[in-house]
């Protein structure tokens, strides 16, 4: 073999393994596969690395795995022409922060697609007790969070204000503002909420809040984050909640929540 001929080899044999080493980052932590579903449910290694945490969410993604196929098999019955091709479904858990060495915020992000015009996501918030090894609300942060009360009031206007600033920057300014205007003061109503990370390490910068395409404004707008800063909130937090909270939000996390 030439030196030539080596090089190739070697060149053609590392292409490969690279090949096999991304094939391996991106292989489902579960996985359905049939001729009418595809369907993959991924942790990310953070989450993978806590034993609980990741038993809690492998779980939640098989039911959520098993209604997706009962539900495309009840579909095809009805229909067997809107399965020429299979419908796809892929579930992701990422870890967006971790707090305090506690409390572990999680996106999990929806996809899928059942040959309409375009593909649908969706994403919600798990926030993680690791000292109770269980999910929890941001209740314990606040000294009140009831419905219309002073900490949800103000929660809302902050969200409305982000989201107006984000829609501008957008240039969309204008554009669906009664969606706006209609989130509600409830902690269960005015949408998925995680910790965002911080400059100060082991601290959240505030709070950002997940609007899927279509929740407030266009499918073509995309979706939304809302960053409520700390600060904002200092007048209403529990002791435990002035513990987390401080520093300012990373440059990283407004660019990887656009």
């Amino acid at each position: 073999m030439t030196a030539r001929s080596a090089g190739f080899a070697g060149a053609i044999a590392c292409a490969a393994a690279l090949s096999s080493a991304l094939a391996a980052e991106t292989k489902p932590d579960f996985a359905i596969t049939t001729k009418i579903v595809e369907i993959g449910v991924t942790l990310d290694p953070k989450i993978k690395a806590d034993p609980a945490l990741a038993a809690d969410c492998l779980a939640e993604g098989k039911r959520w795995a098993a209604a997706r196929r009962a539900e495309a098999e009840k579909e095809r019955k009805q229909d067997p022409e809107m399965f020429r091709k299979a419908w796809a479904y892929d579930r992701k858990y990422e870890t967006r922060s971790v707090v305090d060495g506690r409390y572990v915020s999680i996106i999990r992000g929806d996809y899928q697609y059942m040959g309409g015009a375009h593909p649908n996501t969706s994403s919600n918030t798990i926030l993680w007790d690791r000292s109770l090894g269980k999910r929890i609300s941001i209740r314990p942060f606040f000294t009140e969070t009831a419905d219309s009360g002073p900490t949800l009031k103000a929660m809302r206007q902050a969200v409305i204000a982000s989201l107006k600033e984000e829609k501008k920057a957008r240039g969309a300014e204008g554009l669906d503002t009664d969606a706006i205007e209609g989130i509600e003061p409830k902690l269960l109503k005015i949408g998925p909420v995680a910790l965002a990370p911080s400059t100060e390490e082991g601290k959240s910068s505030g709070l950002n809040f997940y609007y899927d395409p279509y929740a407030v404004g266009s499918y073509a707008e995309g979706a939304y984050v809302a960053f409520v800063p700390w600060e904002m909130l200092k007048p209403y937090l529990t002791p435990e909640g002035a513990k987390i909270f401080g520093g300012a939000r990373p440059k990283d996390d407004v660019e990887a929540t656009r």
